[in-house]
């Protein structure tokens, strides 16, 4: 059981929700998150969008039921998380990155990028972010102060290129991994997916 620090919306049905969470992580995990007794009956995966001193903070899209009512908690109310879990990334002897990522796909590759930059403070590191309407979350990916190249509309993965030295880690639609893996596959077989699948609503 965890507690809010804040929700905020980010955009028109985005929202960045701070715990208070101590559990340590990695980049690329994500927690089962209940702010509910019965029903809806499942909890929601949703990426770790960041972890610091105060705790593990989520951005999420709201979609249904379950991510309607995490929206509307408050300051100081409980949350379950369960987790975290999934393998997350590795940078280990990363010299240059690209992280490529669509819509609520977007979410892991936050904490991936501030880590990496943390760890690899010479490291080349591209964020390619892909969304349909301009929100408050690229200006926090814009702080880490890394080249940070925003696509509004069309397809995020036009502006990448093939590199036979990047690792690229990338999370969003099928499509548009798919997509990555076909346009860089002959450069490099570098190329790690955090799946968006849709477990619950």
């Amino acid at each position: 059981m965890a507690q809010i620090i804040s929700n905020e919306r980010m955009g028109d049905d985005l929202y960045f929700m701070k715990t208070d969470e101590q559990t340590p992580c990695r980049p690329g995990q994500f927690y089962m998150v209940r702010g509910w007794e019965q029903y809806p009956l499942l909890s929601r995966p949703i990426s770790i969008f960041d972890r610091d001193e105060e705790g593990t903070h989520f951005l999420y899209r709201v979609v249904g039921e379950g991510t309607k009512i995490l929206s509307k908690m408050k300051k100081g109310d409980a949350v379950t998380l369960y987790g975290p879990y999934g393998n997350g990334f590795s940078f280990e002897n990363r010299s240059k990155v690209a992280f490529v990522g669509g819509g609520i796909g977007t979410a892991p590759l936050y904490y991936a990028a501030k880590t990496y930059r943390e760890n690899n403070p010479d490291g080349k590191m591209i964020l390619h972010l892909g969304f349909e309407e301009n929100n408050r979350v690229i200006d926090r990916f814009k702080s880490l102060g890394a080249d940070v190249r925003v696509k509004i509309g069309g397809f995020v993965t036009d502006d990448v290129q093939a590199s036979a030295d990047t690792s690229y880690y990338a999370c969003g639609p099928e499509v548009m991994m798919k997509v990555l893996y076909e346009k860089v596959k002959k450069s490099t077989d570098q190329v790690y997916v955090s799946m968006e699948k849709r477990m619950a609503f």
